[in-house]
């Protein structure tokens, strides 16, 4: 039987801890990329992808190379980075040939070893918290050029959710417009099983669900929906999802801004409790 993935360790984020160690020993080093490259033989481009943590299978020996035209010398520094190499070589489940080619696969990567995630969404259930059935009726009705694709889409959309289940799972706070809990789909038993996961979600340790309700007016969040996602060892970034095209932050103004807007949207919202008890009084009217 093969080995099960484990939902908390990222390649990816390992490839962007790894980029992020190279750009900063070659900075301290006195040496512009274009140094390297010339030295080492290698194109522009190759040498781009490896400080912007575009490269998909890091080479331990590029790695190896680097370090020594660098002059680090530190031992347990070297065998750090090139134990990380190895590790970034791997992949996650999300990057298997069963997955290949899904608008926004590498969110997974992302989420995958965030210490916290804050998810804020005006128009859909946040996609950790969506039922199989509900996932299932919003992909049939997003236009997809291929319906065979729901299926897939739907599959790695609940593997996502294993993240949840993890024994160590990342702290999740979602807040939720309720023009999203008020809008139909599917049948009333598959609504209500979607407000009785999100009361299940909601009390749990690790989860708090708030939302916000129509009586909170105006608010900040309107425009758009946004995932902040926090992390021990690597920077913070934003995800933004524009129609089909993802969008990655990490400049500290745009953390910050989106930081300070999540506080605002908690304002507007109910708190835990008193979402608890909305959500209870919702899924007695679907019942």
């Amino acid at each position: 039987m093969p080995a099960q993935p484990d939902h908390r360790r990222s390649p990816s984020i390992r490839r962007r801890r790894l980029s992020r160690e190279l750009r900063s020993l070659r900075t301290a080093s006195g040496h512009t990329a274009e140094e390297v490259c010339r030295t080492l033989e290698w194109s522009q481009g190759k040498m781009s992808r490896i400080e912007q943590g575009d490269w998909l299978r890091p080479n331990p020996r590029d790695v190896r190379d680097l370090l020594d035209f660098y002059d680090v010398q530190d031992v347990p520094k070297r065998e750090s980075l090139i134990s990380l190499a190895r590790e970034s070589r791997q992949r996650g489940w999300w990057e298997t040939t069963e997955f290949a080619g899904l608008f926004n696969s590498s969110l997974a990567g992302f989420e995958a070893e965030a210490k916290s995630i804050h998810t804020y969404q005006p128009l859909v259930v946040p996609g950790l918290l969506q039922t199989p059935a509900y996932t299932r009726d919003l992909f049939r009705r997003s236009m997809l050029r291929d319906p065979s694709e729901v299926g897939r889409r739907v599959e790695f959309r609940m593997n996502r959710q294993k993240l949840l289940q993890h024994h160590d799972p990342p702290t999740l706070w979602a807040v939720i417009d309720e023009s999203v809990l008020r809008r139909p789909f599917g049948t009333v038993a598959d609504r209500a099983e979607q407000i009785q996961r999100l009361l299940a979600t909601g009390d749990s340790d690790h989860t708090t669900v708030q939302v916000i309700p129509f009586e909170a007016g105006l608010h900040p969040g309107l425009n758009y929906a946004f995932t902040l996602m926090d992390y021990e060892l690597d920077p913070s970034v934003v995800y933004i999802e524009l129609g089909t095209n993802a969008l990655y932050l990490e400049k500290p103004k745009d953390l910050e801004s989106h930081s300070l807007k999540f506080q605002h949207l908690l304002g507007a919202a109910l708190d835990k409790d008193a979402t608890l008890q909305w959500l209870s009084d919702l899924h007695r009217e679907l019942r």
